[in-house]
């Protein structure tokens, strides 16, 4: 649909924001009122991947970002969920299977996840932001300094991405 009306493209902009804004509540309540639960854990997972991979996948197939870094998310995810499988397997969370007090503040923390989730949303809406200046032709003067700023966004979306996946990667060793 993005493409089609600026409209709609704007209240997608919109969505994007949400989803990673409730993502956050749902997060905060569950361990807030002690209704956190493997199965809750592993599902809210597996949504934030599927939702995060269909976005670096449009974006890049439609040369917003480069090609390697819906590659370079999509294996740093599959990696380390196949790392946390043998965690679940042991009836512990993806997060309980941090031991060391570093790889759990990388990982669980509520700042490691705030600026997690916080620069994958402006990285998202912001390249869904370019897309729609790029499709109407909007401001052609200022979209080349709007394409580096989402690039730089996309690149720091995607190194947090990496550096909070290390600590999954030396716990599974």
């Amino acid at each position: 649909m993005f493409g089609k009306n600026i409209s709609i493209d704007t209240a997608a902009i919109g969505t994007i924001a949400l989803i990673f804004i409730l993502d956050a509540v749902d997060g905060y309540v569950a361990r807030r009122t002690h209704t956190t639960s493997l199965f809750g854990a592993v599902f809210d997972i597996a949504a934030d991947r599927i939702i995060e991979n269909v976005f670096w996948i449009y974006f890049a197939v439609n040369d917003i970002i480069h090609f390697w870094m819906p590659i370079v998310v999509l294996t740093r995810g599959f990696t380390t969920d196949a790392i946390r499988s043998f965690a679940i397997s042991n009836d512990n969370t993806p997060f309980e299977m941090m031991t060391r007090r570093w790889t759990r503040a990388l990982t669980s923390s509520r700042i490691s996840r705030f600026i997690s989730g916080a620069s994958k949303m402006c990285a998202f809406c912001a390249m869904a932001v370019l897309h729609m200046l790029q499709s109407y032709e909007l401001f052609p003067q200022h979209l080349e300094t709007i394409q580096t700023g989402t690039h730089i966004l996309a690149i720091t979306a995607v190194v947090i991405c990496l550096l909070r996946g290390v600590p999954v990667l030396m716990e599974g060793i």
